[in-house]
């Protein structure tokens, strides 16, 4: 479980959030697209997953906070990643984070980039800047936990198939492109993104998603804890074993596999090749029969009804090719 409660929100504040004067499927589009910066980001430093999967969280975070207008989505992510190479003990230089900022933004190779550049100086002003604003917004806590280390810990009870860890591993990848990490506990998401994992690699005669995560109180007998007891005979059920999942927690776990699915039906899936195995699987439900993408996978008939938050963008695209901006600062900033 989450240690503080204070970074899970409900669903329904994302409605509300300080991005709010922008429609919300905008807002998420946004937020996926200044994710997908940040991992491109902290990939070219040659960053540990944890750093990255930590600076994802604060972005998420951050946005509950301030707005997209104020802030703009790649100085947050470049702040993000910046704090996270201090606290993840990974540390980088500022100025060699500004210099691959202002190579992605503007597609410039790094070796091409003179020494002495007002523009890098420029990246190095914003990114400290909004560094300060995220401490303020994060409270100066850097405890963050994130799905993956769950997921380690479940997969010593299948170290054999590797077919499944690898779609879990990408399924909890690609969760940080959703508020996922600021609604549900990291076991939460884990256990979403195992189920999801075993009911692709099983292929189209799957048992359905809703038989893997059915809520049954356990047996007066079992020991407590159960988490980490021998797993059982029904592999379907590893997830909601291995993590003793209750009944509250099989609701959210249906609620995050939901969104995550609705995240990918509006995928474009010559974009994520991995996502071209969700779209065989099952016919989907009306609630996400308008998509324009056709992913397939039926989501668990348990989750909580709701409008959609996800409407079909282009294609979420990597953001190259900007122009150089100066330290976006908010209203109130001296």
């Amino acid at each position: 479980m989450s240690k503080d409660p204070q970074w899970l929100f409900p669903l329904e504040a994302l409605h509300h959030s300080p991005s709010s004067i922008e429609p919300l499927d905008k807002t998420l589009y946004d937020l996926a697209r200044g994710v997908e910066f940040l991992f491109r980001l902290g990939t070219s430093l040659k960053l540990p997953s944890p750093a990255l999967f930590t600076a994802a969280t604060w972005f998420h975070r951050f946005y509950m906070r301030y707005s997209l207008q104020d802030f703009h989505r790649q100085d947050v992510a470049a702040a993000c990643v910046f704090l996270a190479t201090k606290t993840e003990e990974c540390g980088r230089k500022l100025r060699d984070v500004a210099k691959v900022y202002h190579s992605k933004l503007t597609s410039v190779d790094l070796i091409d980039i003179p020494s002495e550049c007002k523009e890098v100086d420029q990246y190095q002003t914003a990114i400290l800047v909004t560094e300060e604003y995220l401490l303020q917004a994060i409270c100066f806590d850097f405890t963050v936990e994130s799905p993956h280390a769950e997921l380690v810990d479940l997969f010593v009870a299948i170290p054999d198939d590797r077919t499944v860890q690898d779609y879990a591993w990408t399924f909890a990848h690609d969760s940080y492109r959703t508020p996922l990490c600021i609604l549900f506990p990291p076991r939460i998401i884990a256990a979403a993104c195992f189920v999801l994992a075993q009911y692709i690699a099983e292929g189209p005669n799957s048992l359905p998603l809703d038989a893997r995560i059915s809520f049954s109180a356990p047996s007066a007998s079992l020991p407590t804890p159960p988490s980490h007891k021998a797993a059982s005979p029904d592999a379907s059920r590893l997830a909601v074993e291995f993590f003793a999942l209750s009944e509250n927690d099989v609701q959210n776990v249906a609620d995050a596999l939901n969104l995550l699915l609705e995240f990918y039906s509006v995928q474009d899936l010559s974009m994520h090749p991995h996502l071209q195995d969700i779209a065989i699987v099952r016919p989907m439900i009306a609630p996400i029969s308008y998509c324009s993408y056709n992913i397939k996978v039926q989501p668990p008939k348990t989750s909580t009804p709701r409008d959609r938050i996800y409407k079909p963008f282009k294609p979420l695209t990597s953001d190259t090719g900007m122009s150089v901006r100066t330290p976006h600062l908010s209203s109130n900033s001296s």
